[in-house]
């Protein structure tokens, strides 16, 4: 099973442009054309959230306008630039979000089974479950503790180490650790937010973080650096699922020299 990730793609009204310098709306359809071009397409498309810039209604029927493209399966998570009740109205025909409360979700009629955890409390851009929401997870990952699984959520649970980032980081990633920790079935947890690939060993199985198709957050460690990124390279994540497990790629989009004869 191929398994395409997209992330903070923040679509905003038609003829605007994100942070007033990037046309996030075209460089998302340009994402779906890549995807649409792969020598295999995907099976599944995982959307980790920040599908729209400022939660306005009009943003959501632009997203909904473009995903029209996108001619293959596809599954959504809210991300903290997202606003619920506009998020679940424009996408009511998705029927496994929830109507109300938190947009956690279970989906299991792939090869591989998609629990999605909303990390993202109302009106706020730092990640957080509810005491309810970790309850839940427990027991839909009690459920099934033989098939293989993703855990979705927008908000990676460590510590990145890019301090403009780790403000809005998610804080308690110690007790969803607690719940994730000895089910060996969790291929891996994929999350977005931070609009870099990242990826770290954690509770047993390991977190990749996915690019954003817009911009790049830039890579500055240092204790009181400034906030600053990059128009690029936009990017996505593929997850090839067999028998033997999961391997994962970054998959550039956009036009660059080559291919070039391997021998």
């Amino acid at each position: 099973m191929l398994i395409a990730q997209l992330s903070d793609v923040h679509v905003r009204r038609r003829g605007e442009l994100y942070k007033g310098l990037v046309d996030s709306n075209r460089m998302f359809a340009e994402a779906i054309e890549h995807l649409r071009g792969l020598d295999r397409r995907p099976d599944l498309v995982l959307l980790t959230g920040d599908l729209v810039d400022e939660g306005h209604a009009d943003e959501y029927a632009n997203v909904r306008e473009l995903l029209k493209a996108l001619d293959l399966p596809y599954l959504i998570v809210p991300g903290n630039h997202d606003e619920r009740v506009n998020f679940t109205t424009a996408f009511y025909n998705h029927a496994y979000l929830p109507a109300e409360g938190p947009l956690h979700y279970c989906v299991d009629e792939f090869p591989v089974r998609i629990v999605a955890l909303d990390s993202c409390p109302p009106g706020e851009h730092h990640g957080d479950v509810t005491a309810g929401g970790l309850e839940w997870l427990r027991a839909t990952l009690d459920a099934d503790l033989e098939k293989p699984t993703l855990v979705l959520m927008h908000h990676p649970p460590f510590t990145s180490g890019i301090p403009y980032l780790d403000d809005y980081r998610y804080f308690e990633g110690g007790l969803l650790a607690s719940i994730i920790e000895g089910r060996k079935n969790i291929e891996a947890v994929l999350c977005g937010h931070v609009h870099r690939s990242m990826v770290r060993r954690w509770a047993g199985t390991v977190v990749m973080a996915c690019p954003s198709t817009t911009t790049q957050i830039a890579l500055r460690l240092a204790p009181g650096a400034e906030p600053c990124s990059y128009a690029g390279p936009p990017a996505c994540l593929l997850h090839l699922w067999t028998a033997e497990g999961l391997v994962s790629h970054i998959s550039y989009i956009g036009e660059f020299e080559g291919p070039y004869p391997f021998f």
